[in-house]
């Protein structure tokens, strides 16, 4: 068991995106990508405002953070600019680590504008209520996969293509994330994926998963999500 003030509420960002510029802090449906999480954020109930943070770098974004009234991290240009390369550290890339007051992270992707504020606070509580180190967002599936030799991954049952019937397999959403931050300082995140069941999986909706990624998400997403706002 886990108690909220534990726990640190963390959003990271930064505009050096290649596949798609500035998406932090272009015009996204009437406001900004940022905004939009942090603005889900701030009106929780459950999470309160001094454990939300904001690790940014540059300016426009850090003025995101001022305007919505929570904490900032003062991200390093280096950790900005991270490649997750072979030779990268975790905490290159998660600076705070060892350096906010927190024993716990969940950190929440701000490229997904779909994802809830209630299935937010549910994987808070869900962490909060587990003995897992760390836990992550996945969506469930029920189709077909092959390996990379063309193996069949999810066989088939009683001979017929039938998805209703399939084992049913799990894909990072990659919207939430929960850790313990010690472990970081030792390269692990979350936990070791190569444990069953060490990280906890959290089934999430694919309708709240949709990523911006690329220059034709960023259109389609914002027409999508301001249709939905009106």
């Amino acid at each position: 068991m886990k108690k909220m003030e534990e726990v640190a509420v963390l959003v990271q960002a930064r505009l050096s995106s290649q596949r798609c510029p500035q998406k932090m802090v272009r015009p996204f449906a009437g406001s900004t990508l940022t905004e939009i999480t942090l603005q889900k954020l701030v009106k929780s109930e459950l999470i309160p405002t001094q454990n939300i943070y904001l690790s940014v770098f540059e300016e426009p974004l850090k003025e995101i953070g001022k305007r919505a009234g929570i904490n900032l991290f003062e991200r390093s240009e280096r950790s900005a600019l991270w490649d997750g390369g072979p030779d990268a550290h975790l905490t290159e890339m998660y600076e705070w680590w060892d350096k906010i007051p927190f024993k716990y992270v969940v950190m929440v992707n701000a490229c997904t504008p779909f994802l809830e504020l209630a299935t937010i606070e549910s994987f808070i509580s869900a962490y909060c209520e587990s003995d897992s180190m760390g836990m992550f967002a996945v969506m469930e599936k029920m189709n077909y996969f092959w390996d990379d030799n063309y193996n069949l991954l999810t066989p088939l049952r009683d001979g017929a293509m039938n998805t209703k019937n399939v084992q049913k397999t799990y894909e990072g959403a990659h919207c939430l994330y929960a850790s313990r931050l010690d472990t970081i300082g030792n390269g692990i995140w979350m936990g070791d994926f190569s444990i069953a069941g060490e990280i906890e999986l959290f089934p999430v909706h694919e309708k709240e998963c949709f990523d911006v990624d690329y220059e034709w998400e960023f259109e389609v997403y914002s027409q999508l999500y301001e249709a939905l706002q009106s």
